[in-house]
């Protein structure tokens, strides 16, 4: 699939063609996060860094389960 790039102001802009953004579940205002890849750059919804956060949080959990549940009570 090819995306042309258009000059907007001083900035430069790329059309998601509506199918893309429809596989994507994005919609207008929504944010795209850009990643960095040995092959050049990934578009995604999902931001990596959140993707961190929670695993570490999830690590944590388990580590802390009986604590938590606990606490719960």
């Amino acid at each position: 699939m090819y995306l042309t790039v258009t000059k907007r102001s001083n900035s430069l802009s790329v059309i998601i063609p509506k199918e893309m953004a429809t596989s994507m579940q994005v919609d207008d205002g929504d944010t795209l996060f850009v990643t960095r890849t040995p092959t050049g750059y990934e578009i995604s919804p999902y931001d990596p860094e959140f993707a961190r956060k929670i695993e570490a949080a999830r690590r944590g959990m388990k580590k802390y389960r009986n604590a938590l549940n606990e606490l719960a009570k």
